[in-house]
């Protein structure tokens, strides 16, 4: 079964990726806990994604498409990416989501994929 592991993380998180002083260490995590991913044979696919300032969102008001610059909603803890991992079940997925690297701001949010067939 396919679980999403969703990374949430700070504006400070989102900041830790590009500056000197901590980029390497962001990123040497996250690339540990990718490679761990692949070697487990669960990794399916994932994404980091771009700062919440890059979004764009859409919505519908009374049949009138509008689009918004910007994030859906202003919150503390923004979604900063994702993977996507094949397990048996739940236990596995949470297994799978406490290995991701501890740091501080990050919440790590777990769901089952609808299935595809």
């Amino acid at each position: 079964m396919h679980y999403t592991i969703q990374i949430f993380e700070t504006e400070a998180g989102f900041s830790a990726r590009t500056d000197p002083a901590q980029q390497t260490a962001y990123w040497s995590g996250t690339m540990a806990y990718l490679n761990a991913l692949k070697e487990a044979g669960v990794f399916v696919t994932g994404a980091g994604l771009q700062p919440p300032n890059a979004a764009t969102t859409l919505r519908r008001t009374k049949g009138e498409l509008m689009v918004q610059d910007g994030p859906v909603a202003d919150t503390r803890e923004m979604l900063g990416g994702f993977f996507v991992v094949d397990v048996p079940d739940l236990d596995a997925a949470l297994k799978w989501a406490a290995r991701f690297p501890d740091r501080p701001g990050v919440a790590v949010e777990v769901r089952p994929n609808l299935p595809t067939d």
